[in-house]
């Protein structure tokens, strides 16, 4: 047995049934600030007439996800006595529940002569389907194909049409005044998305920023004035991506407005954010930004492979005021393209970028290189005298609580010396440099490793890391030899 799907109808007593048009929109002079964690401020000014005493004033079309508790009303000359938030929205299935323990009319027609017949039924429950008294008989509205309509003789007064904040307010004077009704609200959210054309032969991008908002809410923020922020208030890092491998951050100001430590991102006009939808604005429009592809290799704590392994590709390019974007960016994917031979863009890879500050270097991994290879291998694991390594190890140590007295202590310590050989390989008509990282040296607290040789010239990048810059000719390969001491 199924609920039958009923037609609703409702008939207020001695009125005719008109078909409407929808209501316009009570919002007043619209601001929407918008954040990176499905939150927003809403600031929402409206013109009040207040009678002198208390007054009950409602505010319908505020968000259905408003948080109430975060209301704040500015108002001159009133004071907030109560607030409620009438969130249980009209549908068919809210009239039929409220209807529970009333009488309603059933209208049926009957399909071959087209005649209807009206009978008075009250509603007994709703679970899973409707239970009818109707006379003496309990029947279930059955979906057996008969045209059937419910009539209800009045709306249900803790019913909304739409979402409704209801405010009574203790005013010191009659008269019309403007009031900001102020609220955080989830349901809205945005992010960044960044649309890259790399011209490898001038070693040129372009950069359109996107930005996409969503409303999430079934409620429209009508030619609001738009504010995106950078930034998640009270809520942490979250799940930001963190900045891409290889991004060395800037240290430059952008000429944005600021938030305390946040970045401000204006729409540059008003705009209506529709219930249900996902809108696009552009905030970045620069072309013929210098940029270079680059490739990249990390291998881990002595890491080998059987098999050579593709390096990543990399375009790397800036956000600096001269020769970058010239802007702060906010945190969002960005998607990279060539032209193929024909001059079409082509899509070649994307990857996700933390808000990175203006000035900084970016290093976007679009990919897996087919033709430049990397095949780490162990060659050689052997142990070594001390040399110029100490033995002796000095510490502070406080014994039975006493003051903290500085002791030598000599240990027995193991020295390795571990020879790598990484074989890069390049099937490429070109020369390409490939920047290998070996990571891992400072692995655990109780070991030091240094490089006592290597066949090209590195740079120790952190305690962690050791960088070195491999060419490669055409259609060729270039071995690099590191060996590594360790002391254990």
């Amino acid at each position: 047995m199924r609920a039958l799907a009923v037609s609703v109808l409702l008939m207020a007593p001695g009125a005719a049934l008109a078909q409407t048009a929808p209501q316009p929109s009570a919002q007043g002079d619209v601001s929407v600030t918008i954040y990176n964690n499905n939150q927003a401020l809403i600031q929402d000014t409206r013109r009040l007439t207040l009678a002198n005493g208390l007054n009950r004033q409602e505010f319908p079309d505020v968000s259905d996800r408003i948080r109430p508790e975060t209301v704040r009303l500015s108002i001159d000359g009133a004071s907030i006595v109560e607030q409620n938030f009438d969130y249980d929205l009209l549908s068919p299935s809210a009239l039929i529940q409220k209807a529970v323990g009333q009488t309603i009319t059933l209208v049926r027609t009957n399909p071959a002569t087209g005649v209807e017949t009206r009978e008075r039924a009250k509603v007994l429950a709703t679970n899973g389907g409707v239970v009818l008294q109707i006379g003496n008989n309990i029947e279930v509205l059955r979906d057996d194909g008969l045209p059937v309509r419910v009539v209800y003789d009045s709306l249900p007064p803790n019913l909304r049409a739409r979402p409704t904040l209801s405010i009574s307010l203790d005013a010191s004077g009659g008269g019309t005044r403007p009031a900001t009704l102020s609220y955080l609200t989830t349901g809205l959210g945005w992010n960044a998305d960044y649309v890259a054309l790399f011209d490898e032969a001038k070693s040129m991008i372009d950069v359109q920023g996107w930005v996409t908002l969503r409303n999430d809410n079934n409620v429209a923020f009508t030619n609001a004035d738009t504010v995106l922020v950078a930034g998640a208030p009270g809520q942490g890092r979250g799940g930001n991506a963190g900045m891409a491998p290889g991004t060395l951050p800037g240290t430059e100001n952008a000429r944005r407005v600021r938030l305390g430590d946040f970045y401000l991102y204006p729409v540059g006009h008003r705009i209506t954010i529709a219930p249900n939808q996902q809108k696009q604005v552009s905030f970045l429009s620069v072309g013929g930004v210098p940029a270079k592809k680059l490739y990249q290799y990390r291998n881990d704590w002595y890491g080998s492979s059987s098999d050579p392994v593709s390096a990543a590709t990399v375009l790397s390019f800036s956000s600096s005021k001269d020769g970058g974007l010239g802007d702060a960016l906010p945190a969002g994917t960005v998607r990279v393209y060539i032209r193929d031979a024909k001059g079409q863009p082509q899509f070649i890879g994307e990857n996700r970028i933390d808000h990175t500050p203006m000035g900084s270097t970016l290093a976007i991994r679009t990919g897996e290189a087919f033709d430049v290879k990397v095949k780490p291998a162990v060659e050689k694991r052997e142990k070594i005298n001390s040399g110029e390594w100490e033995r002796t190890e000095k510490f502070r140590i406080s014994i039975d609580g006493g003051k903290p007295t500085t002791v030598e202590r000599e240990d027995e310590v193991t020295y390795w010396r571990t020879t790598m050989s990484y074989t890069v390989t390049n099937a490429r008509p070109e020369p390409v440099t490939v920047d290998l990282v070996q990571a891992g040296l400072d692995r655990t607290y109780w070991h030091d490793t240094r490089v006592s040789s290597e066949s090209i010239k590195g740079e120790q990048r952190s305690l962690d890391e050791r960088l070195w810059h491999v060419t490669v000719p055409a259609n060729g390969s270039t071995v690099l030899t590191v060996a590594f001491d360790t002391r254990y």
